[in-house]
């Protein structure tokens, strides 16, 4: 059986003290050994603290990766947690800022960082905020791809599987057309299809996905970003003021701007938080290969 299958049946079952000590280590000798992922999130550290020195950045690497299985751990236990808990782990930064512009019943779009605990977020949003509709990669094996699509389900998230050929846009197209509130978050700090937009990200070019902005667009609805950071024993969540749609230009055009402002938010809180941005997939222009360059530049 898959290790991710195992852990999804004996983690909610250990002590919570000591499935975190196991992640933790489990975290550090996957920064010993230094495999494919955890050099491609050292270079992307690399490129967001450019500061650092070569000891400096391999402590930085490790902690994103104790962080990035800390997420693991929590995800594995997230559905048996009781609502008065999620509650207590999110930090709602500027609070009352954001309650004014999503106002009582919020129809809003969220361009999401993979930071923090996003799991967790979508928990306390859907109780917080109101009923979350998103999309998620579709893993492999089957079997833990269900298994995550089970605990997302019963933490209250209705989940759009990003499989080949299905209408995902279409139906967050039909989400929107309800007078009762609803959220849509989406990751998008990492380009899944071959439309991705370019944009300037810690002084380079980076690929972003385009769905937020296309679909704020289309709907004529109000489009925000989203980070997510730990705070000692729980986390903060940060949303962006409204991103506003650019007069005069292109749908395309409109999409390419709307992006960058995002991107821009993101890249602040990544810089305030780098450990917390579990990025261990190429983003950055500069590592694609040329092939899925020329796809990406071709479906623009």
């Amino acid at each position: 059986m898959n290790l991710t299958a195992l852990a999804w049946r004996w983690v909610p079952k250990l002590p919570e003290g000591l499935a975190r000590v196991g992640f933790a280590l489990a975290a550090d000798l996957a920064s010993a050994r230094g495999g494919k992922a955890v050099r491609q999130l050292s270079a992307n550290l690399a490129r967001v603290r450019p500061d650092l020195d070569q000891t400096a950045l391999r402590r930085l690497t490790r902690e994103g990766m104790r962080r990035y299985l800390r997420y693991y751990c929590e995800a594995f236990q997230l559905a048996n947690w009781e609502p008065e808990r999620i509650a207590r782990m999110v930090r709602l930064a500027d609070e009352e800022r954001v309650r004014a512009e999503f106002g009582p019943r919020p129809q809003v779009i969220v361009a999401l960082a993979h930071m923090g605990n996003w799991d967790l977020a979508g928990a306390w949003a859907a109780k917080a905020l109101g009923p979350i509709t998103t999309v998620a990669e579709h893993l492999e094996p089957e079997v833990v791809f269900q298994d995550f699509l089970a605990m997302r389900r019963k933490i209250g998230l209705n989940i759009i599987a990003l499989d080949k050929g299905r209408p995902v846009f279409r139906e967050l197209v039909a989400v929107t057309r309800t007078t009762e509130p609803w959220v849509i978050p989406l990751l998008a700090d990492r380009d899944l299809g071959h439309s991705g937009v370019e944009v300037d990200f810690f002084g380079r070019k980076a690929l972003m996905a385009p769905g937020p902005a296309a679909l704020a667009l289309a709907t004529v609805r109000p489009l925000y970003a989203a980070a997510m950071y730990r705070e000692q024993a729980s986390y903060g969540l940060e949303f962006s003021s409204r991103i506003e749609v650019p007069a005069g230009l292109s749908r395309t055009e409109q999409v390419q701007v709307m992006t960058q402002a995002w991107a821009s938010f993101l890249e602040g809180a990544i810089r305030r938080h780098p450990a917390d941005w579990h990025m261990l997939q190429k983003v950055f222009i500069e590592d694609l290969d040329p092939e899925r360059l020329a796809q990406v530049r071709g479906a623009a």
